[in-house]
């Protein structure tokens, strides 16, 4: 069996975190440093703060990442940020398809298709989201929708790429699938990505996300092609974060 990748436990932040949130950074700086190095760890802090936290986190085992780009290197888009503008203050990655951006901003598949390939042009890495409303699990059509996704959203290579598996009806709800609900759905992005590219498809990091907490990481980071987590709000307290993130400990 091959190796699963090198796993990565990202925060996303959302619009949550203002200046003083630095010492919440500088706290998970000074955990993660007692960690075994076993796992990545990144925060995507709101736009804002990137280049603050990117300065802070320099030498130390957290990155930086963002929340989500323009497709477009620069132009007039009032209130847009490009790739290029996110590595230019210091993020590595950037958070695409976000289903709040998909449901609350209308964004399409081909939309986040073009925000990864924006991600990979300015040398960031793109993690890309995927997941199944309420309704289309109790239809049965989990595996369809993210199918679907997946075949509207991928770039047209997959290195450089993060895929995120996050079932919308999970976030922020308290609520998660089963692990075997979980390992089910993983698997089938697992064996699409083969698909698509043997070598890197087999490499490419698949994250959970949606109500991750420390009383259900270690479970959920056991499941076979579970390669980490995409963390909502537990990812604000520098304890919690770090204790999801001891799940590889």
């Amino acid at each position: 069996m091959a190796q699963e990748p090198r796993p990565l436990v990202a925060g996303n932040w959302k619009m949550n975190g203002l200046t003083a949130s630095r010492s919440e950074l500088e706290a998970i700086i000074a955990g993660a440093a007692t960690l075994p190095d076993t796992v990545d760890l990144m925060v995507c802090p709101p736009a804002t703060l990137i280049a603050s936290f990117a300065e802070a986190a320099a030498g130390s085992r957290i990155v930086i990442g963002a929340q989500d780009c323009h497709a477009a290197v620069s132009g007039a888009f009032t209130g847009d940020l490009s790739a290029e503008m996110l590595k230019d203050v210091g993020a590595v990655a950037v958070i695409v398809g976000h289903s709040e951006r998909r449901a609350l901003h209308g964004e399409t598949d081909a939309m986040v298709r073009e925000k990864a390939m924006a991600a990979r042009r300015a040398g960031l890495t793109a993690i890309l989201c995927v997941g199944e409303t309420r309704d289309e699990r109790d239809a049965g059509a989990t595996i369809a929708r993210i199918e679907r996704q997946l075949d509207g959203s991928l770039p047209d290579r997959l290195d450089g790429l993060v895929i995120a598996y996050e079932p919308v009806w999970a976030i922020g709800s308290g609520l998660t699938p089963t692990p075997k609900d979980v390992g089910d759905v993983h698997g089938m992005i697992r064996n699409y990505l083969i698909s698509k590219d043997k070598a890197a498809g087999s490499g490419t990091r698949i994250l959970y996300g949606g109500s991750v907490k420390p009383q259900n990481a270690k479970e959920l980071m056991s499941v076979p092609h579970v390669n980490g987590a995409l963390v909502g709000g537990a990812s604000l307290k520098a304890d919690d974060f770090l204790a999801i993130a001891a799940a590889y400990a």
